[in-house]
């Protein structure tokens, strides 16, 4: 056993003085394009559905009812990541048509509502912050 301990302090020691050195880091010259093009989110046409389905009447009004504007709801399809867009789209289109709304919207308002509570938005005045 005492061997055993020997051999993981060794591996111990050599791995903290390894710690210590200086790693080397390589840069270069990036022009305004190259970041822009780099940094820019790839077009997702599913963004763009989900922000055409919450500009229709019918929903612009039950989010209204809910206590959300119109620009609030996009501002918020655009912070949106990819897999919550994916997601949102999915449940657009399992939505019968013309018909079920409220499944769409409840997912709306607990995505607003998760929002709220990280503390990444204030959309509605009864909840409080995390952060």
């Amino acid at each position: 056993m005492t061997n055993f301990k020997r051999h993981i302090a060794s591996v111990l020691i050599v791995a903290t003085a390894l710690t210590g050195l200086p790693l080397t880091a390589q840069a270069g010259i990036v022009s305004t394009d190259e970041f822009i093009s780099s940094s820019a989110p790839a077009a997702n046409p599913n963004r763009e559905r989900v922000s055409s389905y919450l500009a229709r009447d019918d929903v612009r009004q039950a989010l209204q009812a809910q206590g959300v504007s119109q620009q609030v709801a996009a501002e918020r399809v655009q912070a949106m990541s990819d897999a919550e867009i994916e997601q949102l789209a999915g449940r657009i289109d399992q939505a019968p048509a013309g018909g079920d709304v409220l499944g769409v919207l409840f997912t709306v308002f607990i995505v607003l509502l998760v929002t709220d509570i990280m503390g990444l938005t204030k959309v509605f005045p009864f909840t409080r912050s995390v952060r």
